[in-house]
């Protein structure tokens, strides 16, 4: 062996005014992002695995495919599974392979990676995702494209935890929370039961709430973007997702270890529910060469 081993950088850095990115180049996740002292998003230290899939990005489906099967141009497929205890595949296939960095300015950086035929995922796609960072808000597009010769079917999503101030362990439940969605889909176990039940969005204080829950039919401004705000101490949050993410899964931290527990909000844009490669809801299909786009944003307001 080689005495020394030729070394890539890990990660891409990105500064504007008092906000610092940091993108990770092993699945392409957003690793931190801090405004001075606030850390918006509860991310996770360099070199890590990333733990609850925090910044990761989701493909080629978000979520849980119920025990791993689905089915396909007539074509039975199996992925793999997560655990005998939790038989589900979970989160899609990039977040823990090597992404490229295709380009970068002051202000933004594009990072790649190929999503090869796998066992249960027999297509070929290409990802990217944009960031741009300004002083008050970081804007995100994903991309994805079709590089094989038949159509693909995928779903989209990301799972950025949202951090408003709270350090300690169950500090979320000081929270203020608004969502502009108007559905909830009913999961047990985490899979969808095919029923559907109206939601307010104005979720308020989150107190002891627990929430691990797929919501639709967004509430969008005239624009055309949906926003949701998550308000602590440190100040308030706004997400907004534009009309290629129907979907916004929203899950408070209840099953996480200590050290983790609930002291965040992941809120994840997502282009379908979860089982969704089974059951066909709001999935993407792409013919060859066509090309996918997303984009979400994340704005910041400093508490006075």
């Amino acid at each position: 062996m080689p005495d020394t081993w030729p070394s890539a950088p890990s990660e891409v850095e990105l500064t504007a005014g008092d906000a610092v990115l940091a993108v990770d180049l092993r699945g392409g996740a957003l690793r931190r992002l801090t405004v001075g002292d606030w850390e918006v998003l509860d991310g996770y230290p360099a070199g890590r695995v990333l733990p609850g899939w925090r910044g990761a990005v989701l493909l080629p489906w978000p979520n849980r495919i119920r025990d791993g099967r689905w089915s396909w141009d007539g074509e039975d497929l199996q992925l793999e599974v997560q655990s005998p205890a939790e038989p589900h595949a979970i989160h899609g296939l990039v977040s823990w392979q090597p992404w490229t960095l295709l380009d970068r300015s002051d202000r933004s950086v594009t990072v790649a990676t190929t999503i090869e035929p796998h066992p249960g995922y027999p297509f070929r796609l290409a990802a990217a995702v944009d960031s741009v960072l300004d002083a008050d808000r970081l804007t995100c597009t994903v991309r994805v494209r079709n590089l094989g010769d038949r159509p693909a079917p995928f779903g989209a999503g990301v799972h950025p935890y949202l951090s408003v101030g709270a350090t300690e362990d169950g500090g979320i439940g000081d929270a203020e929370l608004t969502l502009p969605v108007r559905t909830e889909l009913v999961l047990e176990g985490g899979m969808p039961t095919g029923e559907r039940r109206p939601f307010d969005g104005a979720v308020g204080r989150m107190a002891d709430r627990a929430l691990d829950t797929p919501f639709t039919d967004l509430q969008r401004d005239p624009d055309g973007w949906a926003r949701a705000r998550l308000t602590g101490a440190a100040g308030e949050l706004e997400m907004a997702v534009d009309a290629s993410w129907p979907w916004l899964q929203v899950y408070s931290g209840d099953t996480l270890p200590p050290g983790q527990w609930r002291r965040s909000l992941a809120v994840e844009p997502m282009t379908c529910p979860p089982n969704a490669l089974a059951d066909e809801a709001d999935l993407l299909v792409l013919e060859p060469g066509q090309e996918w786009s997303g984009t979400w944003s994340l704005a910041w307001t400093p508490a006075s």
